[in-house]
């Protein structure tokens, strides 16, 4: 199957604002959305408590930021999205709550200009699951380490896979049946079938050890079920 474009998950993520606009339920189509939320931003305030520049990457309708504000009000925040529509309704969202800057930046997370050894914490919230071949995933991550400060963290919260295949397929029937059990707008066959044709997820243990190579000193698992992961590193 071909996969989708970078330019066609924008336009995907342009209509589906409102999906990604309600900080209770998160992105409910996620197991655990709302618990994912409160644990990696709880990670990375217990990690950097004197943080003052977060960067959000793939930041959507700002979700993790708010979050994060929620715990952090004073840091600067620049928040990185593809979508354009997402990131305007981002930008509204944390503005109206943060006590500091707020920069937003469209585009690309991989190509967009940012400064290098500038943030506390980068938040990755289910986008990395986007990145396509090895040599991208291990640039993509190359480079958000050289944008942290000494110290700084990394969250990710993302889809991940298996290493075991047949726990892999238990872990997609799980998903499936959440799909099912919080009456999904799109059926169980079209939501797994658009994961197949716009993600590249990795599994958690091919994360965290790209992570090492990349150079973070320390990773760790925050919290797993089935194939939603939250974990970190640290500079």
């Amino acid at each position: 199957m071909d996969k989708a474009s970078t330019k066609e998950i924008e336009a995907r993520f342009d209509n589906d604002v409102a999906t990604f606009s309600n900080l209770e339920q998160g992105q409910s189509a996620l197991i655990d959305a709302p618990l994912l939320l409160e644990v990696t931003t709880e990670a990375a305030r217990r990690i950097a408590p004197q943080a003052s520049r977060l960067l959000d990457i793939g930041c959507g309708a700002g979700n993790f930021t708010l979050k994060m504000l929620e715990k952090l009000p004073a840091v600067h925040c620049t928040l990185v999205d593809l979508s354009g529509r997402m990131l305007e309704r981002a930008v509204e969202r944390v503005s109206k709550v943060s006590q500091a800057d707020v920069e937003a930046i469209h585009g690309d997370l991989r190509t967009v200009p940012l400064p290098a050894g500038s943030f506390d914490i980068i938040l990755a919230g289910a986008v990395l699951h986007h990145l396509r071949t090895d040599d991208d995933w291990e640039s993509t991550f190359r480079r958000l380490y050289s944008l942290l400060r000494p110290g700084g963290c990394l969250l990710i919260s993302d889809l991940v896979l298996q290493d075991v295949p047949q726990l892999n397929t238990y872990a997609f029937e799980r998903f499936a049946a959440h799909l099912e059990e919080i009456g999904a707008k799109t059926s169980r066959e079209e939501h797994l079938a658009a994961v197949r044709r716009e993600d590249t997820p990795r599994p958690l243990s091919y994360q965290l050890r790209l992570m090492r190579q990349v150079g973070f000193t320390q990773t760790d698992v925050i919290h797993k079920n089935a194939c939603f992961a939250s974990f970190c590193g640290i500079k």
